[in-house]
């Protein structure tokens, strides 16, 4: 059985120190405000928050202050005392704090178990007093502020926060933090954030002509320049290449689906409000496509009866979508509103499961290393309490004992996730680190034996019988815009060269060496390379620099000396400066370099 290796983020001490610091703001803050409400301060990745209704606004300036108080708390060395109370003492305790108040009515009304019955047992009610500061908290907490280094805290923004979530309640105000192990551990994780504002894709794409976004198109859909288009057509095309090696076929499904099949798929009643409205034609109601397996299951099944000899089948598609996310919701190419998904479905038997996976599994790895993204684990995502799943306990159940084993079998390290799951089936989401540690999820594989029932899918057993097939659903890179979003920034737009937009600038020195730039570029052209030529009348050195800013990946520098002799300059977008070189061996250069996905 593989090892299954997951370090729950609120069993660690680096969780408790953050949860902690957030009691602390929240002490310094009262100070600096008195009169002020508390509510909530949970630790988060990377740091804390602590939320307050505050009777005057706060601003920039004021944290430095907060900042240094909660270092003077810190150095008290003040322990963490729990307690634990009824209702009505907490209530006597935080008498002044609505929030709290409202907080405590919930806890004794108790709340559900894991199956969704009602706990007829209320749940403990318990404090945490530190120094002055007493809260409504049922930890973990470090045992004495003692434990926390205060140069290894910070105060990060300011932020407004419905309470509850909820845009019909209070807004209030969010002050965020960070805390870290050591002082080290801090500089990094800034140092980080930097970094990441510099490889903001929202910031490179506009910079590096790629996408853009426009009032007059609407929120959420991108608009991609020749550049961007380019940068689209590689990745598809990449992707659909090495899935036909792997005996994918491909599909296509349009855009617009009857309302009624996602209601027999089981889409509707779990994800309608994701759908955009419907549009209604002689008593027909359609909707904007925003998932692609029950058309997928549709083409199958109409495709006529099915034998067991013909499975596996796999279908794939580079399908458009709509889906209506909030405009609050909405962030650059990570997150929008038309997204194209690389989406593949195989319809399967159930012994034939484990083998599928390893293929699935073998795409999904080729393609990720071709990205770089070498340092990956794989989530097992669950079902979860509360959460929105078909009800159909053997159908679940037989497709997470598959995926285990699956999972087992390829030797997949993985830890578990509930409330992850689709609302038909488990899934295994791969988590990809990229170069500044950010954790992504990239890839998927679900296996659904929930959905082909629904569908009326079926083939023809050995046994002459009919048998409902399972379908594994699999996402490569997701979606081309959210996967395009984290490679600008996994790359900070210096894409490896076979990915490039324009792979070769050729700049002649002087206008006399522009009929030679242009020969130049026509050979490379011939042999399959993307490039330009810059005839602007700028000086070669401006023209240099405007090629390093748009992180081409070779700089093709022409004069006398190169016209005569059948050379380049080279130069590379990293600064340094390989000289002259005759033409034949910079093509040879510039082949294996993008065979190696340098």
């Amino acid at each position: 059985m593989a090892e299954i290796k997951h370090e729950r983020y609120q069993d660690t001490l680096l969780y408790r120190i953050r949860h902690s610091t957030a009691h602390i703001m929240a002490e310094a803050v009262l100070e600096r405000f008195p009169g002020a409400n508390i509510a909530i301060g949970p630790a988060i990745e990377d740091g804390f928050y602590y939320d307050f209704d505050l009777p005057r606004q706060i601003t920039a300036e004021d944290l430095p202050e907060i900042e240094k108080r909660m270092r003077e708390i810190i150095r008290g060395k003040h322990p963490f005392v729990r307690r634990e109370v009824s209702a009505d003492e907490a209530r006597k305790i935080f008498a002044n704090q609505s929030f709290k108040l409202e907080l405590i009515d919930g806890l004794e009304k108790g709340g559900f178990d894991e199956d969704g019955n009602p706990i007829t047992e209320k749940p403990i009610i318990s404090t945490y007093t530190s120094d002055t500061f007493v809260d409504l908290c049922r930890g973990p907490h470090v045992e004495t502020t003692g434990q926390i280094n205060p140069d290894a805290i910070k105060l990060m923004s300011i932020a407004g926060a419905y309470w509850r979530g909820d845009e019909k309640r209070p807004m209030l105000t969010r002050i965020y933090g960070t805390a870290w192990n050591t002082p080290q551990e801090l500089e990094e994780y800034l140092w980080k954030l930097e970094e990441a504002k510099k490889r903001d894709h929202r910031k490179l794409g506009k910079d590096l002509g790629l996408f853009y976004f426009s009032d007059d198109v609407g929120p959420g859909l991108p608009l991609f320049t020749p550049k961007g288009e380019m940068l689209r057509h590689l990745m598809e095309s990449y992707v659909r290449d090495v899935q036909t090696r792997y005996g994918f076929q491909h599909v296509w499904t349009g855009h617009l689906v009857k309302e009624d099949l996602y209601k027999r798929s089981g889409h509707y009643d779990n994800y309608k409000d994701a759908m955009f409205p419907p549009m209604v034609d002689e008593n027909i109601t359609f909707r904007l496509k925003p998932m692609n397996c029950p058309s997928h299951m549709t083409l199958y099944k109409e495709m006529g009866r099915h034998s067991y000899r013909e499975l596996p089948l796999r279908f794939a598609e580079f399908a458009t979508l709509y889906r209506y996310e909030k405009t609050g919701e909405l962030n650059g190419l990570t997150r929008v509103r038309s997204l194209t998904q690389d989406d593949c479905h195989t319809f399967c038997t159930p012994e034939q499961i484990e083998q599928e996976f390893s293929l699935d599994l073998q795409v999904i790895k080729e393609v990720l290393e071709r990205y770089r993204f070498t340092n990956y684990r794989v989530r097992l995502s669950l079902r979860g309490q509360g959460g929105k799943y078909v009800k159909d306990d053997v159908r679940w159940g037989q497709a997470e004992a598959a995926l285990r084993s699956a999972l087992q079998a390829n030797n997949v390290d993985y830890f578990e996730a509930e409330g992850e799951a689709a609302f038909y089936g488990p899934k295994a989401d791969f988590m990809a680190n990229d170069v500044l540690g950010r954790e992504w999820q990239l890839s998927t594989i679900q296996v659904d034996f929930i959905q082909p029932a629904r569908l009326g899918l079926t083939y023809i057993g050995e046994d002459n019988l009919e048998h409902t097939p399972v379908v594994l659903h699999r996402a490569v890179t997701g979606t081309t815009e959210r996967f395009l979003g984290v490679i600008i920034e996994h790359f900070a737009g210096a894409f490896p060269v076979w990915l490039a937009p324009v792979q070769a600038m050729v700049i002649p020195i002087a206008d006399r060496h522009v009929a030679y730039a242009a020969e130049v570029a026509g050979k490379l052209k011939s042999a399959g390379l993307r490039v330009e030529v810059d005839d602007r009348g700028e000086r070669m050195n401006a023209k240099i620099r405007d090629a390093q800013n748009q992180k081409i990946p070779y700089m093709l520098v022409v004069g006398d000396k190169e016209a005569q002799g059948g050379e380049v300059a080279l130069r590379l977008r990293s600064g340094e400066n390989p000289g002259p070189m005759p033409l034949g061996d910079f093509l040879a250069r510039a082949n294996k370099e993008i065979v190696e996905g340098v």
